[in-house]
């Protein structure tokens, strides 16, 4: 079973969605948590509600200092730090090629890949130093395939894929394992377009997100478990992995969306000849 008691882990993006369910699931497993958001208020509010065992940190991840600031938090507050989970983002730039503006190009890199760099530039000398640890990376199903999100975030999270793979490499030596999730349509504020709204708003949203052969929206849930997984010793012999949460979607088309297939199926018959 995956437990974190005594560990402390370092979230960004932790205010809401897919970050806010690993803050409580880690919690709930014994964790201490820093809660690294720009959204100020949520975040002191989810902080709140988990007691002792969270803090929020204000954090910009594309700017070096507010990240070196959450890292040294997680240290001053808790006295260590035992993984560091690189989740925050957005959508990024949306449009064709030829009408991207590249300030908003930029903007989406910034966040989405230097965000990403730089809590593993400044997580991996303090991992270093304790003898190991685990940093995971929140990439995405547009890092593996074309047409699951916009051309900047799909280029972003590939980026993500193949930094996590080569900073590993680097790490492995000392005991600090590196490893991305890659979700598919997860119902958060952010894919149902309800960022700043109630909860049950996003909820209500969330139907619309079903389009994977496992037949319901991805839940915060879903990558939470694989981040308690990744962080936990339960993985202790695995790195530079991009784990896949998306119901199936990236693995192929579902039989029931083939145009004829179930006209033309039939079952093998086996007969007796006794």
């Amino acid at each position: 079973m995956a437990e974190l008691s005594g560990r402390v882990a370092l979230i960004t993006g932790g205010a809401s969605g897919i970050g806010e369910g690993t803050a409580r699931l880690f919690v709930e497993h014994g964790a201490r948590v820093v809660l690294a958001d720009m959204q100020e208020e949520r975040g002191r509010s989810v902080a709140e509600s988990l007691g002792d065992h969270a803090v929020f940190q204000r954090a910009e991840v594309s700017r070096e200092e507010d990240v070196r600031a959450a890292v040294e938090r997680a240290q001053s507050e808790f006295g260590r730090l035992d993984c560091v989970f690189n989740n925050a983002g957005f959508g990024g730039a949306l449009g064709p090629i030829a009408e991207l503006p590249v300030e908003e190009f930029d903007m989406t890199f910034a966040v989405l890949v230097r965000g990403v760099f730089l809590g593993m530039k400044h997580a991996a000398p303090v991992l270093r130093a304790q003898g190991g640890g685990s940093i995971i990376n929140t990439a995405s199903v547009a890092a593996l395939a074309a047409g699951f999100g916009p051309h900047a975030y799909s280029a972003a999270k590939a980026a993500v894929v193949h930094l996590t793979r080569s900073v590993a490499m680097e790490l492995a030596p000392d005991r600090v394992r590196v490893n991305c999730i890659c979700p598919g349509y997860i119902a958060t504020p952010l894919a149902t377009n309800t960022v700043g709204r109630s909860d049950a708003e996003t909820r209500a949203a969330a139907p619309r997100l079903v389009d994977a052969p496992i037949p319901r929206p991805g839940e915060p849930e879903d990558i939470a478990q694989a981040a308690l997984w990744l962080a936990s010793e339960a993985s202790s012999y695995v790195t530079g992995q991009a784990i896949v949460v998306d119901g199936g979607v990236s693995a192929g088309r579902s039989w029931a969306d083939q145009p004829g297939f179930w006209k033309s199926y039939h079952p093998i018959k086996v007969y007796r000849t006794d």
